[in-house]
């Protein structure tokens, strides 16, 4: 009886908070996992948990036929394909775990259909924290085939899988996530912030809002960070700004207008120039701290 071959490593591309997390989940399954990262320390980080380092993103279709990318554009991923694109060979699957424009990404999926390479996202909503306990749910866009073939993968990242269509409907599923998750931070900056002008204890306030119909996990997740203004990064605010400008992208492409994320844009963009770009995205209550959030 001849011994069972050996599975290929699954390839990771982009190893910072989220593509650390998606890599720690990975290896507890059993999976062997080559990564690349331009970063040195992320590139550390992520051997220090079992990982094998590659030294170009061009190795990495080589030695695997599935691979998962955890980038922060989708002009990164086109880019990384780019490179990629005289290495892989038909059969290779391609998961995008970017929060991209979908519409680029099912035009990507297209082209590379033409040299018979797989590809499908599978946003992630959630924290990298969320992610790392299994707890962030994956939104995928694929055909079945194509989601067949990765299922295991899938399902060592997350125990709540949504298959939501094809190619680009996981990440159009994660901007409707997003905006409201991110309204929901919003609305709590701004409320914490009037309890502050009036004087109310800020625990006491969360306390009362939780009890209550406003409730929201926001709450239990950011709540407290907004109050000790502890923003160590979770997710990055800077980030959830970019997202925010592909849900107003988005809006615009199917000829609709969102005033709500119109203003959350704005807000985002105070708070980034009082340098908490790469702070936590609760950090959006720094929008306030000098009165000139916008009417």
């Amino acid at each position: 009886m001849s011994p069972e071959p050996i599975p290929s490593p699954v390839g990771l591309i982009g190893l910072g908070l989220l593509g650390r997390a998606i890599a720690e989940r990975l290896l507890q399954a059993g999976f062997s996992v080559l990564g690349f990262d331009l970063s040195a320390e992320a590139t550390a980080q992520f051997t220090a948990l079992g990982g094998t380092a590659a030294a170009s993103v061009t190795d990495i279709p080589v030695v695997c036929d599935r691979v998962v990318l955890s980038l922060p554009t989708s002009d990164t991923t086109a880019e990384v394909l780019a490179q990629m694109q005289s290495r892989l060979v038909p059969g290779t699957t391609i998961i995008d775990t970017t929060t991209g424009d979908p519409h680029q990404t099912a035009s990507l999926a297209e082209k590379l259909e033409q040299h018979k390479v797989l590809f499908l996202d599978a946003a992630v909503l959630g924290s990298s924290d969320a992610m790392k306990q299994g707890d962030a749910v994956l939104l995928v866009g694929a055909d079945t085939a194509v989601l067949r073939g990765v299922r295991d993968i899938l399902n060592a990242l997350s125990r709540t899988v949504f298959h939501l269509g094809g190619c680009g409907a996981g990440q159009q599923m994660k901007l409707v996530a997003n905006l409201v998750l991110g309204l929901n931070r919003a609305a709590l900056a701004e409320g914490l912030h009037l309890a502050d002008r009036a004087g109310l204890d800020l625990t006491t306030v969360l306390n009362v809002l939780r009890s209550g119909a406003a409730w929201s996990r926001v709450m239990d997740d950011k709540g407290p960070r907004m109050i000790e203004r502890h923003f160590t990064p979770q997710a990055r605010l800077r980030q959830h700004l970019k997202d925010v400008r592909l849900i107003l992208k988005n809006a615009q492409h199917h000829g609709t207008s969102l005033p709500l994320s119109a203003v959350h844009e704005t807000l985002l963009e105070i708070a980034e120039q009082h340098g908490c770009g790469d702070l936590d995205n609760s950090a959006v209550i720094r929008a306030w701290d000098t009165d000139t959030a916008p009417d």
